[in-house]
């Protein structure tokens, strides 16, 4: 009854169906592999972000990258803002809208200055218009804030003076007369605290994404393959027996 099954049409079928079904398969291992590296991403970011600040100089050096395993820690240093080098970074959103981000070099006497993204300002009045960017705090200052590793440089058009698309330290510090870390900060408190300042960021949240219901649905999907195959050479040797094919009955409404 299922010799049919051996014809090139029916070997083709079942190598096609064999071919989607291997495909779906590699895809949910894929959705499992990526789901793998965001446990790993979220126990990063809960041990660092629990673990106990410590001065900048033991995570961060200049002209050498902020190591992966160390994103996400706490520093603290003491220091002085130093606004006539501060630079806005453009088109960063927060809670569904568009601003800025507020980076402004700390300077300290006892290492590097350390860039700290001193938060989100909301863009100006018109495109044109500069945002409205609260004062850092003036005199001596305590910074307990979250590494970061340096951004890739944009590319494309300049952006205005005083401005930039991305957090490029080493594009940034050519401009600061003085050796800068290569890495930045996010602001999580300050001393003393500014009656006005920019938002400060979220930290990050553990989450694991949709990699799992993907793994799922790629697995159903050549599942599918498979089983329609399987139904597709049932009903033809029904068919070649003399057996009318089974249809389910219709609904009653």
């Amino acid at each position: 009854m299922y010799r049919f099954l051996f014809s090139r049409y029916w070997l083709g079928l079942l190598a096609a169906a064999l071919a989607v079904a291997a495909a779906c398969v590699a895809l949910g291992m894929w959705q499992l592999d990526r789901l793998s590296h965001r446990h790993a991403r979220n126990a990063l970011i809960s041990r660092n972000l629990h673990a106990a600040p410590v001065p900048p100089g033991q995570l961060l050096t200049v002209g050498q990258p902020l190591p992966p395993d160390r994103k996400w820690r706490r520093v603290q240093v003491q220091g002085r803002y130093d606004e006539t080098h501060q630079i806005l970074v453009r088109n960063r959103p927060l809670n569904g809208s568009t601003g800025y981000h507020v980076l402004t070099p700390l300077v300290t006497a006892a290492g590097p200055a350390l860039l700290v993204d001193r938060g989100w300002v909301p863009i100006g009045p018109t495109a044109r218009a500069l945002p409205d960017v609260p004062p850092a705090p003036i005199g001596s200052v305590t910074v307990t804030a979250r590494v970061r590793p340096s951004e890739r440089a944009a590319g494309g058009a300049a952006a205005p003076p005083g401005q930039v698309r991305r957090i490029s330290v080493v594009a940034i510090a050519k401009g600061i007369p003085y050796p800068v870390y290569d890495g930045y900060a996010e602001l999580v408190s300050q001393t003393p605290s500014p009656a006005r300042a920019p938002a400060l960021l979220p930290p990050p949240e553990p989450s694991e994404g949709p990699h799992l219901a993907y793994a799922v649905q790629w697995f159903m999907f050549a599942c599918l393959a498979l089983g329609s195959y399987v139904v597709l050479a049932r009903r033809e040797a029904e068919t070649l027996a003399g057996r009318p094919v089974r249809v389910p009955a219709p609904v009653k409404g």
